[in-house]
Formats: C-alpha cells, sequence, structure tokens
C-alpha cells in the first residue's frame, strides 16, 4: 500500500504546519515535555533497584516519541521502511502498548518508591529525602501516560473512521 500523503515534496526539509495544530500534534509536545520531566527527576536524584527499569522505560518511550515527532513534523515517515506506509497504525501501537505500558509500569514503580520514602518526609528529619523526587517522578509519569492514553484513542479513533493519515 502506498504511505499516507504528507505535506507538498519540496527540495528543502519545512515543517508541516498541519501536524504542529493538531491535536496529536500538540499532545506529542506534552509527552515530550512532561516525559522529560519524569526521567529528568529520577535520573537527577540517586536511585537504585526497580527505579533503573522506570528510567530505562521513560527514557526508551521518550526517544521513540522524539523520533515519531521529528518525522511527523517534517513530514517525512514515507522514508521509514514498513512503518511509513502504515505511519496512523504506527503511531496507535506506539501510544498504546509502549507509552501507556510503560509510563504506567514507570509510575507505578516510582509512586512504589515514594511510599516507601514517605518516613523521610517528617518535620525534622535531617538525611536527605528521595520523597519528593520519587512523588514528583510518579505524578509526571502518570500525567504522560494519560496523554499517551489520549493521542492513543485519537489515533484508534481516526482509524475507525478509515482514515490513514495522522492529521
Amino acid at each position: 500500500a502506498p504511505p499516507p500523503p504528507g505535506p507538498p515534496a519540496r527540495g528543502s526539509l519545512g515543517i508541516h504546519r498541519a501536524f504542529v495544530r493538531s491535536p496529536l500534534g500538540l499532545l506529542r509536545l506534552g509527552q515530550l515535555a512532561l516525559g522529560a520531566a519524569c526521567w529528568v527527576t529520577v535520573a537527577a536524584h540517586r536511585y537504585e533497584g526497580a527505579a533503573h527499569f522506570a528510567l530505562f522505560a521513560a527514557v526508551l518511550v521518550w526517544l521513540l516519541t522524539l523520533a515519531l515527532f521529528g518525522l511527523s513534523l517534517l513530514g517525512r515517515w514515507a522514508l521509514v521502511p514498513w512503518l511509513g506506509s502504515r505511519w496512523l497504525l504506527t503511531n496507535l501501537v506506539h501510544d498504546l502498548a509502549l507509552g501507556v505500558g510503560l509510563y504506567a509500569a514507570a509510575t507505578g514503580i516510582m509512586g512504589h518508591k515514594a511510599e516507601q520514602k514517605s518516613y523521610c518526609n517528617l518535620p525534622g528529619y535531617s538525611q536527605h529525602c528521595l520523597y519528593g523526587a520519587y512523588l514528583g517522578a510518579s505524578v509526571c509519569g502518570g500525567i504522560t501516560a494519560c496523554l499517551y492514553l489520549l493521542s492513543g484513542l485519537y489515533c484508534l479513533w481516526r482509524r475507525c473512521r478509515d482514515q490513514r493519515d495522522i492529521v
């Protein structure tokens, strides 16, 4: 099947303005901002155990989202072998399987770690407390998972209406 139509072909790279203004483009910007806040919060503090997986999951999904956003922003998804002709389905699977799944797992892990460190939130506790960092990462991860759910549902809605393009 031929790839879905992109922006008009030009010699130089240009921004696909319709994507930037679309619900999916705006959701991608939110996912990138909150996803970065989540993994930077974890990476900036001392972490151990399952937080390694949470950091891995957040960075992996963030990098894949950055790649999807970049290709969609430039309208160059047709350059991706096999996936370019199924760009809407690629975005759908990325959002629902990877985005929601891995960010929900990361949120659960960081929430559990915050609960384990809740004792250090007491007044007069003199040691370095990771409760705030873990809680912040959990909240950012939870909101990011919700944004992935919304974008996945948007892609599913477009797919159910027999549309093949992301815009």
